[in-house]
């Protein structure tokens, strides 16, 4: 079988990671089976449908790498295929007309809920002669008697009774068709061998499996795959943070790290976490996709981040900072006064202590931000570490690195020593505090590292200001 899939999302709003997901178990089992990926896009809601929402889609697949080999296709550009289908549905007598009213069908609702019936549409419009050239909305008429069988990937057979199904809307009274006879006639006339999509769409396959055969077509397999939860059971939602993919972008995550996760929200290899993109294709598998949802946590997913960081070599980091600087409109130093390739100092002092490249912002801000005021001490790192106590070993390094022309780690490394030994006093009795002078902060990276990062005349700077605040704690007690 030539394998054919298809990811096909509805430009009503920004790529979530529920659809990067499936996605994802798309692209990779057409690349497992070396088929086709085909990127379609679902715009019939002429309302909802918007072209930021399309470039949305599009800039999250390319950021995930997410290549598709055909497409993308636009359902507003096939109507004619569409009002083909259901003209043939209609010749056949297996569609009919319907001018029922809004007020109607909400009667009839009501009375059937109130006698506790399943609500469905009772064919009031159904054999009649109705006049074509009124308002009008077009249904399938859905076989009465008998089951539908789903034979699905995931979940196995499934049975639905015709007896539980509707005669659905396939074209609205505008004349536009709806999305179960899209979506029946483009997985067809694509050739689709695989629908992988959202459980959450198993309540349509019975639907579409009908008209299919209707139509006479071929019924592709399915796979549908559970539902993604927050970690309090509900429905994921932005309530439990980020679900855009590009929000995961500008939160700094890296695009393998994100899919690293999403792979593993519903599927497994044993024990395995942390996968390449080649083990991915070569490894998953439908059949390995597990039925129960899958809980989206974001602190697994900031550890896998972490894990990709860290696997990153110190140049590439530096590439990756940079690639997210430009992208987020963030000032980029690439020297500083003393000739310190900032960025690749940057990603070797950091790299083992951030969990994402907008942590790696933040940090990078507290160093080489252009401006310092002594509102940038945090009131308890300050209180700790600027006390009387520390004005000396402060005062000596600032004389010392005054006097330093070599800004080189090493260098910087004895300086701090030698200003420690001639105190007789312990590394931390200089380091610390020389550390919240320079970020205004009781972490940080080493201390020779900080400097050559904040630099030459900005360390200085710093320092006068932190000896500032000391003495302004000596004149008020």
């Amino acid at each position: 079988m030539t394998v054919r899939t298809r990811f096909a999302p509805s430009p009503t709003g920004y790529l979530h990671v529920g659809g990067a997901r499936t996605a994802l178990f798309s692209w990779l089992y057409a690349r497992k089976h070396e088929g086709t990926f085909v990127l379609r896009i679902e715009d019939t809601d002429l309302e909802r449908s918007t072209q930021e929402s399309v470039d949305a889609i599009f800039a999250g697949m390319t950021w995930l790498g997410l290549d598709h080999d055909e497409g993308p296709f636009f359902q507003t550009k096939r109507f004619d295929k569409y009002n083909a289908a259901i003209d043939e549905l209609m010749e056949k007598g297996q569609a009919y007309l319907c001018n029922c009213s809004r007020e109607r069908l909400d009667a009839l609702r009501e009375e059937q809920m109130t006698n506790k019936i399943k609500p469905r549409y009772d064919r009031h419009c159904y054999g009649k002669n109705l006049d074509p050239s009124q308002p009008h909305v077009v249904r399938f008429l859905n076989p009465e008697a008998g089951e539908v069988e789903i034979n699905d990937i995931v979940r196995g057979k499934v049975f639905i009774s015709n007896a539980e199904l509707d005669d659905l809307i396939i074209r609205r009274t505008d004349g536009s068709p709806t999305y179960n006879l899209t979506v029946v006639v483009d997985d067809t006339e694509m050739k689709m061998s695989h629908v992988i999509r959202g459980d959450d769409h198993l309540n349509n396959t019975p639907r579409q499996i009908n008209m299919m055969k209707a139509l006479g077509l071929d019924v592709p397999q399915f796979a549908h795959l559970p539902m993604i939860l927050g970690d309090d059971g509900s429905r994921l939602s932005k309530r439990h943070g980020a679900v855009s993919v590009m929000q995961y972008r500008d939160n700094g995550f890296l695009p393998e790290a994100l899919l690293n996760y999403l792979v593993r929200l519903g599927w497994s290899h044993g024990d395995q976490e942390l996968f390449t993109i080649e083990e991915m294709i070569t490894l998953f598998d439908l059949k390995d996709v597990n039925k129960s949802a899958a809980s989206f946590d974001t602190d697994k997913l900031r550890w896998i981040n972490q894990q990709y960081i860290q696997k990153l070599s110190v140049e590439a980091l530096a590439e990756r900072f940079t690639e997210y600087q430009t992208y987020m409109q963030a000032p980029i130093t690439s020297e500083n006064a003393d000739g310190t390739d900032v960025r690749l100092v940057l990603a070797e002092a950091l790299q083992e202590r951030v969990l994402t490249l907008q942590e790696m912002q933040e940090e990078a801000d507290r160093m080489v931000s252009g401006t310092w005021t002594a509102e940038g001490f945090e009131e308890k790192a300050a209180k700790k570490a600027l006390r009387p106590v520390a004005q000396e070993p402060l005062q000596k390094m600032a004389e010392r690195l005054a006097a330093q022309t070599d800004w080189s780690k090493e260098a910087l490394h004895t300086a701090v020593n030698e200003v420690a030994e001639a105190l007789e006093v312990g590394m931390g009795k200089v380091g610390q505090p020389l550390r919240v002078a320079l970020v205004g902060q009781s972490s940080s990276p080493s201390i020779d590292m900080t400097l050559q990062i904040v630099g030459k005349k900005a360390s200085l700077e710093r320092i006068k200001l932190a000896l500032t605040y000391i003495d302004a704690r000596i004149a008020n007690g």
